[in-house]
């Protein structure tokens, strides 16, 4: 029997996320084979509404053998073919679909830096991430399912419950966290581990509703790029190309991160010298998602966690632009709720949530219970 969530979450996709229109270009691409299932729904779907979708499958395994080998001239040339054809996109579908979320890891750091500087900033953080209108997912697959310690079937059933949520009235929830954050100048974040200082003040704040990742909920912005001080402990895992890291800590001395340890510091500190942007934090944001209680151990999840909060090194937000560059953008994420040791947000001095609840009368709409 034809699984109807599969069709109601790519009318979602392009009719919210994407706001796809009649003549549109849209490509839809598939990171893995095995999200053929949902590109299928997304292209026939497109094609209804008049949109005019384009296709394209990455393998990681065959990625992988190319970059273990290929030189600076080869991974240039991928990316002016990619990017080309992002540039006659109107849109974009991302689906990560890989069997092994660790498949590039142990590849040479220099080829995963060439990769980034030369494929991943051109193709898409100048080109797909500025020009297009773009989200990206997951898709529910038996590799993600056992990331989240999960029965694929159970797995299925929370990915289309966080994912199709009402992202309309989360958006119309969001509006007085928004406006708060953008009259506002000084943060203060307390926790176990955690006691950080920093100021938002003109730095433009949004919100996140389905539009660029799904599942979403989030509202963002960023910290003045110098006024960072004090001390961060991330309470989830966190992987950056295959590598998981355990209790990263920073220390940050007037916007910079100037000690980071983990239980892989070295290559947590490799990570952080790729560039001068990499040890400067590009956004700070709120997670809201009321149906994602705990993480799972990838970021498009686990930084929309509810009563979390997510603490950036590296690339700004064009929508939220605090003028840091880097070729990288690493969501770190950090819960408050009680289970996790629970913790404290001020702004401007005044407490807005305590253990991951919001305390202030305006922002009670964002709790859980009122989202769901």
């Amino acid at each position: 029997m034809k699984d109807i969530r599969y069709e109601k979450l790519a009318n979602n996709l392009l009719t919210h996320s994407v706001n796809i229109q009649k003549g549109e270009h849209i490509l839809v691409e598939i990171l893995g084979e095995e999200g053929i299932p949902l590109a299928k729904e997304i292209i026939k779907k497109a094609q209804e509404l008049g949109a005019k979708p384009q296709f394209n499958i990455i393998n990681y395994e065959i990625l992988r053998v190319f970059l273990q080998n290929a030189d600076e001239e080869q991974i240039k040339k991928y990316a002016k073919y990619d990017r080309n054809r992002m540039e006659e996109m109107d849109a974009y579908i991302g689906i990560n679909a890989t069997e092994n979320t660790s498949q590039l890891h142990g590849i040479a750091k220099e080829k995963i830096e060439q990769y980034n500087k030369y494929y991943t900033v051109p193709v898409h953080f100048e080109e797909r991430v500025k020009h297009t209108k773009w989200c990206i997912l997951r898709y529910p697959n038996h590799a993600m399912a056992q990331m989240s310690k999960m029965s694929t079937e159970e797995f299925e059933d929370f990915f289309f419950k966080v994912c199709n949520i009402d992202y309309v009235k989360m958006s119309k929830a969001m509006d007085n966290l928004k406006n708060l954050m953008n009259k506002t100048d000084k943060v203060h974040i307390v926790g176990e581990g955690t006691n950080l200082y920093f100021s938002i003040k003109g730095i433009p704040a949004q919100k996140y509703t389905g539009t660029f990742n799904i599942p979403d909920g989030e509202v963002a912005t960023a910290p003045v790029k110098n006024s960072v001080n004090g001390y961060i402990t991330y309470n989830t895992e966190t992987s950056y190309h295959g590598i998981t890291f355990h209790n990263v800590k920073l220390e940050l001395k007037d916007g910079k991160i100037v000690k980071a340890t983990a239980n892989k510091e070295k290559e947590l500190n490799e990570i952080l010298d790729v560039d001068e942007g990499a040890r400067y934090i590009g956004e700070f944001a709120i997670g809201l998602n009321p149906y994602i209680e705990k993480p799972i151990g990838d970021t498009l999840f686990d930084e929309k966690i509810k009563g979390s909060f997510h603490f950036t090194p590296g690339d700004a937000l064009e929508e939220s632009d605090n003028s840091n560059r880097s070729s990288i953008h690493w969501d770190m994420v950090n819960i408050q709720t009680p289970e996790y040791g629970g913790g404290e947000i001020y702004f401007d001095e005044v407490l807005i949530r305590k253990d991951g609840k919001f305390v202030l009368p305006e922002l009670e709409c964002l709790n859980p219970k009122n989202l769901i």
